[in-house]
């Protein structure tokens, strides 16, 4: 028991209580409860707000998505449009005339 007591001071003394001599004798082992079950909330606290930003990071992507796909339909329309003006220009054009000299 006094060799685990002694590992355990390394790492956090106040988890150990001393023999009679002031060397590590016993672990606390209620405080060792209590110390991880505040680390573990720490950590899931921090999970938490990681998996918060993801989520808010996901949406974020999808509305982008979103935005990405309706200015593709605008540029294919777009095309379209100019198109259409490009064959209406090339219809619209008369056949080059020649004019004779009678001079």
């Amino acid at each position: 028991m006094a060799q685990i007591a002694e590992e355990v001071a390394k790492v956090n003394p106040a988890l150990v209580l001393p023999d009679k001599d002031g060397k590590p004798y016993t672990v606390r082992y209620e405080a060792v409860n209590a110390m991880l079950l505040n680390e573990f909330l720490k950590e899931h606290k921090a999970f938490v707000q990681e998996q918060r930003k993801v989520q808010e990071l996901e949406a974020k992507d999808a509305e982008r998505q979103q935005e990405i796909k309706a200015l593709i339909a605008t540029v294919k329309e777009q095309a379209a449009r100019i198109q259409e003006v490009s064959a209406q220009l090339e219809v619209s054009k008369t056949a080059p005339q020649t004019v004779l000299n009678n001079q």
